[in-house]
């Protein structure tokens, strides 16, 4: 089987993809959070008083992993959560002042890594990248 001239597509996409997740991870945690944190606190920063339901659908973490996060988030102070008046079987998460601190550290952070992540590309390359990652995106979800 002759080898090939290129790299696959797919191949350079996936390893640029996790070179870029670890970065960001590294990020945020320099930041003191994590990017489950930084969904949560973002959802939550959306909608002020989300329901468990509402952070999973934003975050797209789903049950047990996303109670874990919250756990965690609960015990270093940075949201409380509380039964929904209506509904007892359903939790309200809300931010603390530790929580919003948090937020904002995570946003500078976030902020600092974008620019880094656009350094050398003009806004015209920038916005040509971005329509490219969605025509990707758009040909393998079709």
């Amino acid at each position: 089987m002759p080898r090939p001239t290129r790299t696959p597509l797919g191949l350079a996409l996936a390893t640029t993809a996790k070179a870029v997740s670890r970065a960001f991870d590294e990020a945020l945690v320099s930041a003191g959070g994590t990017l489950p944190s930084w969904l949560v606190a973002i959802a939550l920063k959306r909608e002020p008083t989300a329901t468990q339901q509402q952070i999973a659908d934003f975050a797209g973490i789903r049950g047990a992993t996303l109670s874990h996060h919250l756990d965690g988030m609960e015990r270093n102070g940075l949201i409380t959560r509380r039964r929904h008046e209506a509904d007892r079987r359903t939790h309200v998460v809300q931010l603390t002042e530790a929580g919003e601190a948090a937020f904002h550290r995570m946003r500078a952070a976030a902020g600092a890594f974008d620019q880094r992540l656009r350094a050398g590309f003009s806004d015209t390359e920038v916005a040509e990248l971005e329509s490219m990652l969605e025509r990707l995106r758009t040909n393998v979800s079709t």
